[in-house]
């Protein structure tokens, strides 16, 4: 009895102590307090910082996933030289940010975007390491006197001046063909054919009579003398008018007998374009027998458009490139403008010179000329082609301001010269432009005022950005 006494005393004692401790406040540790009011962002892989998610987890290993908190995020020791990291942004320039370290869908990190990048308004700062990686060169804007070049293209054709047609004077027979080919070259007093002709027989026979009544006469009066030297003279100067040769004449005054065939000549040296003349065939006083070109000079017929054609002036220099051989190059002048403009082109007409020498240059070839025209006497501000980003409604050109900044100006330009611009408003002289991988920047510009646009929108409209409201996005693995 006194047993079961004692185990009622000892177990009513311990159901009283319990309840007077638990009625005790405990007191709370400020560390557990501080760990509670955390803000919990997302858990990362305990041996791959990069791979996260928003619940917990465990890897392959077993090992479970390490929580991240908000002050975890910029630890002093962590702040890069380029400020805090504000957000992280898509590779490719997708309008997708993070507020943690994430990939794509195509396993590339997102890149982060640090605050002072939007620090300076309307500028870009880009690292040293992209700037090589992307093979950024300026030059500085400066004075320089704008050579302008004119482009056009032409066919070497035959200088007209030089064609010669023989045609005879008189009726006749050709007796004889000795050029008896187009394309044939001849020389100047080469023979090219001998030919028959009554009337010269006639015209001959004339001379040696009145010459021989000279003769006759050199005893009588000076009047019949006078007629007789006359009469000489005139039947002489018939066979000139006939364009027979001086050579052809003397040998007549020698040989005091007239000549059954006389040939006709070569009136110059070039090369024989056209030959209706047939060994046998009869011809007219005024029948085309040869047409004859001298090729020693050439011209190129080139088409200039009308926006140049006002720098083209008389005597400029050509430097003239033929297809035929690209490997010499051809001096000329500008020797004619035609007065006419060819409405189906709207192209004018120019007429270059060319000696020909060598005979290289044939009738039909193709060539490109290029002449240099003085767009100013005065030097003036320029910049390379290469620098302008022209968007259609505006050119913009990027100006370094040191340190891996760059600021687009937008120019207001004028001539054109052999890959320079004139620059009239916009940029100062001593400023350096990009003028390689421009574009790339100009892009990399864009895309940071669209996200910085997005950000400030999001914050307007109460949609906070992904840093704001704390809510992790799932990680690519």
């Amino acid at each position: 009895m006194t047993k079961y006494f004692l185990a009622s005393l000892i177990l009513m004692l311990s159901v009283g102590l319990g309840f007077w401790v638990g009625r005790q406040e405990v007191p709370q540790n400020p560390n557990s307090i501080a760990v509670s009011e955390r803000k919990l962002l997302y858990y990362r892989h305990p041996m791959n910082p990069k791979v996260t998610s928003p619940t917990p987890a465990k890897d392959d290993m077993g090992m479970d996933y390490l929580p991240v908190y908000a002050e975890d995020q910029s630890p002093p020791e962590a702040q890069s030289q380029q400020g805090k990291i504000l957000y992280y942004r898509h590779p490719m320039g997708a309008a997708d940010t993070s507020p943690v370290p994430k990939k794509d869908e195509m396993g590339m990190d997102y890149l982060p975007v640090y605050e002072s990048e939007l620090a300076s308004a309307g500028q870009i700062q880009i690292s040293p390491e992209k700037i090589q990686k992307l093979g950024v060169s300026t030059e500085t804007v400066a004075k320089r006197a704008l050579v302008r070049s004119i482009r056009a293209l032409g066919s070497i054709q035959i200088d007209e001046r030089r064609v010669h047609a023989v045609t005879p004077r008189f009726e006749g027979w050709i007796q004889r063909l000795y050029v008896n080919a187009t394309g044939q070259v001849v020389k100047r007093g080469q023979s090219l054919l001998e030919v028959y002709s009554p009337e010269l027989m006639t015209a001959q026979q004339e001379y040696l009579i009145a010459r021989q009544g000279l003769q006759t006469l050199q005893q009588g009066s000076a009047q019949a003398r006078g007629t007789a030297e006359r009469l000489t003279d005139n039947a002489l100067q018939r066979l000139h008018y006939w364009d027979i040769a001086p050579a052809q004449l003397q040998r007549l005054q020698s040989r005091e007998k007239p000549s059954d065939t006389l040939p006709l000549l070569s009136p110059v040296n070039g090369v024989v374009l056209d030959k209706p003349a047939l060994e046998g065939m009869r011809f007219m006083p005024g029948e085309l027998l040869f047409r004859i070109a001298d090729l020693n000079t050439v011209w190129l017929i080139i088409e200039v458009f009308e926006q140049d054609i006002g720098e083209v002036r008389l005597g400029q220099v050509a430097r003239v490139h033929i297809n035929a051989y690209p490997d010499r190059l051809f001096n000329g002048k500008v020797e004619f403008i035609y007065p006419t403009l060819t409405t189906e082109t709207r192209t004018v007409k120019v007429r270059v010179e060319l000696p020909n020498a060598e005979g290289l240059l044939k009738p039909g070839l193709y060539g490109s000329v290029t002449l240099a025209a003085q767009a100013g006497k005065e030097a003036r501000l320029a910049i390379p082609d290469s620098a302008v980003i022209d968007s259609g409604a505006r050119q913009v050109v990027l100006v370094q301001r040191g340190d891996g900044r760059f600021e687009p100006h937008t120019v207001k330009l004028g001539l054109q010269a052999d890959g320079y611009r004139e620059v009239l408003e916009g940029l100062e002289a001593g400023e350096d432009v990009v003028t390689r991988a421009n574009f790339l920047i100009d892009a990399e510009s864009n895309l940071k005022s669209a996200l910085g646009g997005f950000a400030n929108n999001g914050a307007d409209t109460g949609q906070a950005m992904p840093e704001a409201s704390g809510q992790p996005q799932q990680g690519g693995q």
